[in-house]
């Protein structure tokens, strides 16, 4: 059954673009597990991102989902039953060579170059910050570090193209979800940075260097779930 992520984020169906990116914010730094906060949470607060953190996948939800609603409760009881029924049966099914197949090609082809843009991402930017620190409001200082920023939007823009190209895994679903966040966190950082390069403001900053600090915290845990994925 697919959960109402207007309901996982506590907003309304007319809540604007900000108000549902603030109350993600929100639940995602009181449930995060990094703080101490429930898994499971965490990733019903990711899926429910997924969908309305996108204007076009908010669209697509709002047209053919919503009208689900007026489906009775004996309905949605009979839907979960189906899910869980069809879940127990592929558990005992096993997985097939098909499923080792995508996940190995999957691992290969999304995850491993994903993290590897990840890391040219993050890592420059203590000492790309560092340089700009020296004097900010020189030209040639502050043109250096909004040419990284600029190339490091080319490589966000790829790494959501790489994570479009091949569906998750059914058996990786929830590790999916983490990576997207994960890359999202970032694109939200960079973003905050660039709008700090535009005014001066250092609230921007901080908070676009808070999230990259978080989204490093997230791709090392990625990486260590990793290791423990089968098949690896």
């Amino acid at each position: 059954m697919r959960l109402d992520p207007y309901a996982i984020l506590g907003v309304n169906s007319k809540a604007s673009s900000e108000q549902i990116k603030a109350a993600y914010r929100e639940l995602v730094k009181k449930h995060h597990p990094d703080a101490g906060g429930d898994k499971q949470k965490i990733l019903s607060l990711n899926a429910a991102w997924e969908v309305l953190g996108d204007k076009e996948h908010r669209l697509a939800y709002d047209r053919e989902y919503q009208s689900q609603n007026a489906l009775g409760k004996e309905a949605q009881e009979r839907e979960i039953r189906n899910a869980r029924a069809s879940s127990a049966a592929q558990k005992a099914q096993g997985q097939s060579a098909a499923a080792e197949e995508a996940l190995i090609r999957w691992l290969e082809e999304v995850y491993t170059p994903i993290d590897k843009l990840l890391g040219q991402v993050i890592n420059p930017f203590p000492a790309q910050l560092q340089d700009l620190s020296a004097d900010p409001y020189d030209d040639a200082l502050m043109q250096a570090f909004c040419h990284y920023l600029s190339q490091s939007q080319k490589k966000l823009e790829k790494v959501n193209k790489i994570y479009q190209s091949l569906p998750t895994p059914k058996s990786i679903q929830d590790f999916g979800l983490s990576l997207y966040h994960c890359f999202s966190q970032v694109q939200d950082a960079f973003n905050e940075i660039e709008r700090y390069t535009t005014g001066y403001v250092d609230n921007y900053l901080h908070d676009g260097n808070e999230m990259l600090l978080e989204a490093k915290q997230m791709r090392s845990h990625l990486k260590k779930e990793r290791l423990r994925l089968k098949y690896s």
